[in-house]
């Protein structure tokens, strides 16, 4: 198959949505497809085409911004050559561009599948409302435009105001995982370069340090935990400087963190080797999340698969594979107290958290995500092919 995947931010951009994209789309290629993934050029360092992992890559010039959204006025002229020979469009939204795209997908006849992440809910101010406006009538002309819509969990499709009015397109796909193996040396090296000393409980979060997060509220939590817990300590991983439209997120919480002292460590963007690493070291992973803007949160299931078990906000989606395993605690969203009590729980009865990790593994292989987005296609495939020759035996 010939599959056009469109998305505003490609890796190496580091977002949960990105990382979701390159896993499916190398999965796909892995299995004999060609995938073109159509993006923008959001760093003028990256190159326009490459090839990574079997995908091709096509970046398109970035001429202004609005929010987080890139404006690329090469996105239809260049999806238009690709969407011609293509044999189905797949979108990722949140993307502004996702609307016309999918209107030109319809005029070429070419089926759709839309990969809806979550709902966007940007931080208050005039650009960011005017933003939100824009993107929901796009999310909605393109999922009015698509065959079949993919999204994370039922749970979070239920209860999703926008997602519900499409529930009869909806199609469950839990996101693809996958971590790297590591060995003892790995983990001796993590702990020596982080100075991990033995009576330290590590508690992980992992994310991008924007408001959806609830970053606050673990910092919040924090001091709790310590009361009963002197040694604990916060290892923060993922991008927490510059990070586009968070500017004044970032400066409500850095003094909340300061406070804090060495009992807070930002560790930045990791290694796939030490990635896997931070998760063995943790004794429990957090996923704060405040809104529905979080829809899952892969780093649940690595942390699970790690056998690190995790706290989660009570939301939709997010607190589907803590109940698909038992390795956890659901909290409610935005309750640095209650959030604390469950940090404690965790940290106080660690066996108690084991739960069943098969539940969710098998589901989670990137093959096995790829193989279910490859049955969506061929369905629609052979749909859209048997309805172009019941039109062609009309009209002769």
């Amino acid at each position: 198959m010939r599959i056009l995947t469109t998305l505003t931010y490609y890796r190496p951009h580091y977002s949960g949505l990105t990382i979701y994209a390159e896993r499916v789309a190398r999965s796909l290629a892995s299995r004999g497809h060609h995938i073109t993934v159509l993006t923008s050029k959001y760093d003028d360092l990256l190159q326009s085409r490459e090839m990574q992992g079997g995908v091709q890559i096509i970046r398109l010039r970035v001429l202004f911004r609005i929010s987080k959204g890139v404006i690329m006025p090469g996105m239809l002229p260049t999806a238009y050559k690709i969407i011609r020979d293509a044999d189905i469009v797949h979108l990722h939204v949140p993307q502004l561009d996702a609307a016309p795209v999918s209107l030109l997908s319809k005029l070429l006849k070419k089926p759709i599948v839309l990969t809806y992440h979550c709902d966007l809910q940007l931080p208050a101010g005039f650009i960011h409302t005017i933003a939100n406006k824009f993107s929901n009538l796009a999310n909605h002309i393109t999922a009015n435009s698509a065959d079949t819509i993919v999204t994370n969990t039922l749970d979070y499709a239920n209860n999703s105001p926008f997602l519900s009015r499409y529930i009869n397109k909806v199609h469950q796909i839990l996101p693809p995982i996958e971590l790297t193996p590591i060995n003892k040396t790995d983990l001796s090296a993590f702990r020596d370069k982080y100075n991990i000393a033995p009576e330290q409980n590590i508690i992980g979060m992992a994310a991008r340090l924007v408001t959806e997060k609830g970053v606050e509220y673990l910092a919040r939590a924090l001091p709790k935990v310590l009361e009963q817990f002197p040694n604990a300590r916060v290892f923060f991983v993922g991008p927490y400087q510059n990070i586009i439209g968070e500017g004044n997120y970032t400066r409500s919480l850095m003094p909340i963190i300061d406070q804090l002292g060495d009992h807070w460590s930002f560790l930045g963007i990791l290694s796939p080797v030490e990635m896997s690493a931070f998760f063995h070291e943790c004794e429990v992973t957090v996923l704060p999340s405040i809104n529905s803007t979080e829809s899952y949160g892969m780093v649940q299931v690595e942390s699970m698969i790690s056998g690190t078990p995790v706290v989660c906000s009570n939301l939709p989606g997010v607190r589907v594979p803590v109940e698909m395993t038992g390795m956890g605690k659901v909290v409610p969203a935005a309750n640095s107290n209650q959030l604390a009590s469950a940090i404690i729980d965790l940290l106080s009865q660690p066996t108690k958290y084991k739960g069943n990790l098969e539940a969710i593994t098998i589901p989670s292989d990137p093959d096995f995500v790829a193989g279910e987005y490859e049955k969506i296609f061929h369905d629609l495939i052979y749909s859209s092919h048997k309805s172009s020759q019941k039109m062609s035996r009309k009209t002769t």
